[in-house]
């Protein structure tokens, strides 16, 4: 019996991931709508126990009925309920991720030597670099005079996260550059529950248990540390499914498409947070669909690829490859890993089931060979096979003469 352990394992992990985030932005999502939903009491003795808002909500055959204490009610009460597995099982599975794709492949993954020539040692100790000075940076900037102000603090935020998305280009592979930008935000939203929001909760009981008045900037901090993560889950998840789009990684600019994008994310976000107070705004769903538009159409203006002149390689600037130089370039820059036997270590079997083998499977498949190796450069990742510009631009003319530009 032949048992794939790193597959199924990354199978594992990454359903754990995805079960984790969906129960994390779930709750993350209702608690936002819930506190956005509060309406003053309609029963006076509700408002002398201290409660600021209720909500009456239907859903599955049932209603619930939900108050709010911005500090804390009079009495703690028998049983209370905790959300912050879910924050932290998204974490870890994450970085569990991270370790077992960028990490132990970091050669395939991470490094694009073509930016910078590192050790996998070095890259991944640039990444816990990257990550623990994201926080640090992050909560610095909450706890500075900036974090009074959510406007101003998610300006300076943003300016910061699109400053790193262009760093880290400079750094790591496309692929690896995009998933930092997103573990870098993912990390600063695990460490608000784990570091502020549930010790600020835990003090609030105690003080309660104890019989004192608890602080009600406790109870601010908190919220605002939860607004953050709000705002943020969308761009998160937006990193999350980015590699399987080539126009956005591959783009000489992909960092500022990045950061066009999260701001479309924001704006959506903000439109519905606005939706649940009563206040519906179309113009920010309106922007933000003028901008995604905006940002497609520069997605596809791209620095052409340099032609390879005489004596510069073995394809001339206007000659056409032949099948056999083109079966070349794939056999030795492409087949290791997209092959009925790959050769490549971490690949059991072809990646998405792609191969290149015979010729009718490049033929075939020769619309996506263009866009992941001649439009955006993308394959092989971190060009760790060595392709040249020259071969590209042969891949890329002999396509063009089958009709398989894919346009």
């Amino acid at each position: 019996m032949d048992i794939d352990i790193a597959a199924w394992l990354g199978l594992a992990l990454r359903w754990l991931h995805l079960i984790t985030g969906i129960a994390w932005i779930g709750s993350s999502f209702y608690f936002i709508w819930l506190d956005n939903a509060l309406r003053p009491p309609a029963d006076p003795r509700d408002r002398e126990t201290g409660a600021s808002g209720e909500v009456w909500a239907v859903h599955g055959g049932g209603f619930y009925h939900k108050q709010k204490y911005p500090v804390a009610p009079a009495h703690m009460p028998a049983e209370l309920h905790w959300f912050k597995w879910e924050a932290y099982f998204t974490w870890l599975s994450g970085f569990a991720l991270l370790a077992l794709i960028y990490y132990a492949s970091a050669e395939l993954y991470l490094i694009d030597r073509g930016r910078l020539d590192l050790a996998p040692w070095q890259a991944i100790a640039i990444s816990l670099g990257c990550i623990v000075g994201g926080w640090l940076a992050y909560d610095g900037l909450c706890r500075s005079p900036l974090g009074r102000d959510n406007r101003l603090f998610a300006v300076v935020w943003f300016a910061l996260l699109t400053a790193a998305a262009w760093a880290l280009n400079q750094v790591f592979s496309d692929r690896g550059a995009f998933i930092h930008v997103g573990v870098i935000m993912g990390t600063a939203m695990a460490a608000n529950v784990f570091m502020l929001i549930i010790p600020n909760q835990k003090k609030v009981v105690a003080d309660l248990l104890a019989g004192r008045s608890p602080d009600p900037r406790l109870g601010q901090l908190a919220k605002q540390r939860s607004l953050h993560n709000n705002y943020m889950t969308l761009p998160v998840l937006l990193v999350m499914i980015a590699s399987h789009y080539p126009m956005l990684q591959g783009h000489a600019f992909n960092w500022l498409l990045l950061a066009g994008l999260g701001a479309v994310a924001w704006l959506v976000r903000h439109f519905f947070n606005l939706r649940h107070k009563g206040r519906i705004d179309y113009r920010f769903p309106m922007a933000g669909a003028l901008g995604f538009v905006i940002i497609a159409a520069l997605a596809s203006y791209r620095t052409p690829a340099p032609d390879a002149g005489p004596g510069q390689g073995t394809v001339g600037s206007t000659f056409a490859a032949g099948t056999g130089e083109v079966r070349r370039i794939i056999r030795e820059r492409c087949i290791q890993c997209h092959s009925d036997t790959p050769s490549q270590p971490g690949f059991a079997v072809a990646p998405l089931g792609v191969m290149y083998d015979k010729l009718d499977e490049i033929v075939l498949q020769a619309p996506r060979i263009k866009a992941q190796a001649v439009d955006t450069r993308m394959m092989p990742p971190g060009n760790l096979t060595g392709m040249t510009d020259q071969e590209r631009h042969a891949l890329g003319e002999w396509i063009e003469g089958l009709g398989g530009s894919g346009e």
